[in-house]
């Protein structure tokens, strides 16, 4: 081969191994800083007025208030209490619409537990009694010791486990 064939694939190779390196490079620097997390805080003011008044919250922001129900023992849960877990004393309303648990930034309880999926496990309002769903996690979703593999029914004093935290729904 000439000199210049040979100089050419070493070129070749150099820059392959430069493109390897700045993959490896990007991989670590996502491990490493994960990725990008939105904040939920108050939305910035908007620097125009308003024309229109602003209108009243809308039913996913409202707590559920329980409606006296014809079936008399179950009492209907209207808070979700994480009681361990790197969030242990946080309390959250059950909302109309639902509560969304996982990793995800758009989940409604963002959960700080590797052995939690990026959306694990919904609760949700069907006629007058609450359900816990998993929706195909990895680990799985236990209601008190039994894992989820449908929609249950779930009342205060019910226990919930994602990975290691530990949920209870209370009154």
């Amino acid at each position: 081969m000439s000199e210049l064939t040979l100089t050419v694939i070493r070129f070749g190779l150099v820059a392959l191994l430069w493109i390897f390196v700045f993959s490896v490079v990007g991989v670590l620097r996502g491990d490493l800083y994960g990725t990008r997390v939105l904040t939920r805080g108050k939305p910035k003011p908007n620097p125009r007025p308003a024309r229109e008044p602003v209108a009243k919250p809308t039913p996913a922001a409202v707590p559920v208030t329980p409606k006296p129900s014809r079936a008399s023992g179950k009492r209907i849960p209207t808070m979700l209490t994480v009681t361990e877990g790197s969030l242990a004393g946080t309390t959250l309303s059950l909302m109309e619409t639902g509560v969304l648990l996982g990793r995800n930034p758009e989940c409604t309880l963002i959960l700080d537990d590797d052995f939690a999926s990026g959306r694990h496990a919904r609760i949700f309002r069907r006629d007058a009694a609450w359900f816990v769903e998993d929706l195909g996690s990895t680990n799985g979703t236990f209601l008190g010791s039994s894992k989820l593999t449908m929609p249950m029914p779930v009342e205060v004093g019910s226990t919930l486990r994602i990975g290691k935290t530990i949920f209870e729904l209370r009154k």
